[in-house]
């Protein structure tokens, strides 16, 4: 199994930055693909952004040109670099892991942008 902890959310002013963490443990060798979900009060939880094995990434339109997605594969760490912070960005952003055998889910940090 694997564990994914987030870490580095918060209060932003719009314009702002912050960088998201999430910490992987476990059975870390099986992990194909770990990705960046968001879920906005009232909305569906949406794609952020994903790296895959390879080192390729995407990301939601919403964030690109604002967002980088990076790994640490050393100290078993993906980021979520966010730049320009918008009050449309505001939610819960959880770490995701797709593993062999399984997917995972971290309990998410809280991201507010707001003035």
């Amino acid at each position: 199994q694997v564990q994914l902890v987030e870490s580095g959310g918060g209060l932003v002013q719009p314009g702002g930055s912050l960088r998201l963490s999430c910490v992987a443990s476990g059975s870390i060798f099986r992990i194909n693909v770990m990705g960046w979900y968001r879920q906005a009060p009232g909305k569906q939880r949406e794609l952020v952004a994903r790296i895959f094995s390879g080192g390729s990434a995407n990301f939601a339109d919403s964030v690109k040109g604002r967002f980088t997605i990076s790994r640490d594969n050393a100290k078993n760490t993906v980021y979520l670099q966010m730049n320009s912070l918008k009050p449309e960005d505001t939610g819960v952003y959880y770490c995701n892991a797709d593993a062999h055998g399984g997917n995972y889910w971290g309990k998410g940090t809280l991201v507010t942008v707001s003035s």
